[in-house]
């Protein structure tokens, strides 16, 4: 199990289960939900996602025709999306608090990425989201 919490610790949550693929995502609109070149997320079922405290603190914004973020309105901090008709949530990985072994191991949306931001690593990079 993982557990997780926004930057207040309002907001904590539960994984019940594995934490699946993970990856950074150099879209424009999580480029602006996260402030920053990038955000790292992790898949992670639905029915394994548990909000356990501060479930009235949670806001959400859809950001687009098919996803909708959430987020700590007391201290800002994203924590999930999830988009329509899937089940997965994307965990943002900076909200975890339990250890994970591994870190992302794509990246996706490149096409879009900040111009200002290089990627150094060896990692596989898309042009948008890969196929499942």
């Amino acid at each position: 199990m993982h557990s997780g919490s926004c930057l207040c610790g309002t907001v904590r949550y539960e994984i019940r289960g594995d934490l699946g693929a993970a990856f950074f995502c150099h879209c424009s609109l999580c480029r602006k939900a996260s402030g920053s070149a990038f955000a790292a997320n992790v898949v992670v079922e639905g029915e394994d996602f548990a909000i356990v405290a501060g479930d009235e603190a949670i806001g959400r914004h859809r950001s687009s025709a098919t996803l909708v973020r959430e987020f700590c309105t007391r201290c800002g901090s994203p924590l999930v999306s999830r988009r329509d008709g899937i089940t997965q949530v994307r965990v943002r990985m900076g909200t975890l608090d339990t250890p994970h072994a591994h870190g992302p191991g794509a990246h996706i949306f490149v096409a879009s990425k900040a111009d200002w931001f290089e990627i150094h690593d060896t990692l596989p990079q898309h042009t948008d989201r890969p196929a499942p």
